[in-house]
């Protein structure tokens, strides 16, 4: 007895999602440890996170808590969120807009004595954000700076 169409259909349809749902399967758990979770310092506080795991810290640098160390290449500051606070180092360039008050997002991974080692910088800005080059310009010759730009 021959296999009707109609069932043939179904029969592929099913086997295609059984499929899909796998490979779906396969890529979540292939990139379960690739995941960066975000976590706010009174989070991390309150959970903690496991010593190398790779994680996005984010929250605002405490006033006068940055410091350039000795090679002039890392810098330690604090991130907090009003409830907590976590102790940063970072080796590299920091964005320009990184400064004491603003807010930051860290990537990196905490480590054995509760310091979060960044591997990369976010800096934040709010929506009052100037670039520096129109920062001691009025609003007239910002506009008109504006038109020679676009007219150029």
């Amino acid at each position: 007895m021959a296999v009707k169409a109609k069932h043939q259909r179904l029969t592929l349809i099913l086997l295609a999602l059984a499929a899909l749902i796998g490979a779906a399967l396969l890529a979540a758990y292939a990139l379960r440890d690739q995941a960066s979770y975000f976590y706010a310092p009174s989070d991390i506080e309150a959970k903690g996170v496991e010593a190398g795991r790779a994680i996005r810290l984010g929250g605002m640098v405490r006033r006068g808590s940055i410091a350039q160390a000795a090679d002039g290449v890392t810098v330690n500051f604090i991130v907090e969120d009003g409830k907590a606070s976590v102790p940063v180092t970072y080796r590299g360039i920091t964005p320009d807009l990184f400064v004491e008050g603003s807010g930051v997002v860290a990537e990196g991974r905490m480590d054995a004595g509760g310091t979060f080692v960044a591997d990369n910088l976010l800096a934040k800005h709010d929506e009052n954000y100037m670039p520096r080059e129109l920062e001691d310009m009025n609003l007239d010759e910002i506009k008109q700076q504006a038109e020679t730009t676009v007219t150029q």
